[in-house]
C-alpha cells in the first residue's frame, strides 16, 4: 500500500478519489450499428453550453462492508476553488464525520491558497496528490469513460438538462452495480487489501 492508504487503515478513514470532467451540447461521438450502407448521422445545434461534473469514489481502508461510495456534483460552467470548497462540504455531509483522505490531481483551484487554508482547518480532512500526468490511477477517469460510452454516447441532445440527466442516469446506474466501482480501482492498478476477489469461482 502507499503511504496515505497506510495512514487511512490507522486513521480508519476513507480513501476518496475525487475528478471534475465536463458535458455539453456536443455530442460525445461513439461506433454504433447501422444498416450497411446508410452511415448514421447525428443532427445538433453546435451549441457549446458546458455544465461541470464532479465525481468523488470512497473506498473504506480497513471495512469492506462500508464501501464502495460515490459522490455526484453537477453545475453550470466549471469549477473554481469557491465552488469545489462548496463541493466539499457537502461530502463531509455525506461521510457523516468520518474522516477522509481525499486524492485529486495536481489541478490549480485543488491547490490554491484558499483550498489550502480551508482544507487547514478541516479535522476529518486529509489531501493527497496524484502524481503529475497519471490519470490513469484515479479509478474516477473510468467512471466517466463508463458514462460517456453509453449514456451519453452518441447524444444529441437540445437542452443542456438532458444532457445532465443522461449523466446523471449514467451515475445511478453504476452506483447500483456491486462490482463496477471496484473494478475502476483494479484497473488502475492500486489495489485495496480488503478488496473483494472478482471473478472468484467457489470450490465445488
Amino acid at each position: 500500500m502507499a503511504t496515505h492508504q497506510k495512514g487511512a487503515v490507522k486513521k480508519r478513514a476513507w480513501i476518496v478519489f475525487f475528478d471534475e470532467s465536463g458535458v455539453s451540447l456536443l455530442p460525445q461521438i461513439r461506433r454504433t450499428y447501422a444498416p450497411r450502407g446508410r452511415t448514421p448521422t447525428l443532427r445538433h445545434r453546435l451549441n457549446w453550453k458546458r455544465a461541470g461534473m464532479a465525481a468523488a469514489l470512497g473506498y473504506d481502508a480497513a471495512d469492506i462492508e462500508r464501501g464502495p461510495r460515490l459522490c455526484f456534483h453537477l453545475k453550470p460552467g466549471s469549477y473554481d476553488t469557491t465552488s469545489l470548497i462548496h463541493v466539499l462540504e457537502q461530502i463531509k455531509t455525506f461521510y457523516a464525520g468520518d474522516r477522509v483522505v481525499l486524492v485529486w490531481d495536481g489541478l490549480s483551484a485543488h491547490w490554491s491558497r484558499g483550498m489550502r487554508a480551508w482544507a487547514g482547518e478541516q479535522e476529518w480532512l486529509t489531501l493527497e496528490r496524484l502524481p503529475a500526468y497519471a490519470p490513469e490511477l484515479n479509478p474516477v477517469e473510468l467512471l466517466w469513460s463508463a458514462i460517456k460510452a453509453r449514456e451519453l454516447a452518441s447524444l444529441a441532445a437540445d437542452h443542456l438538462a438532458d444532457v445532465a440527466d443522461a449523466a446523471e442516469r449514467g451515475i445511478h446506474r453504476v452506483s447500483s452495480d456491486e462490482q463496477l466501482p471496484w473494478s475502476f480501482l483494479t484497473h488502475t492498478g492500486l489495489t485495496n487489501h480488503h478488496q473483494p476477489l472478482q471473478n472468484q469461482r467457489k470450490p465445488q
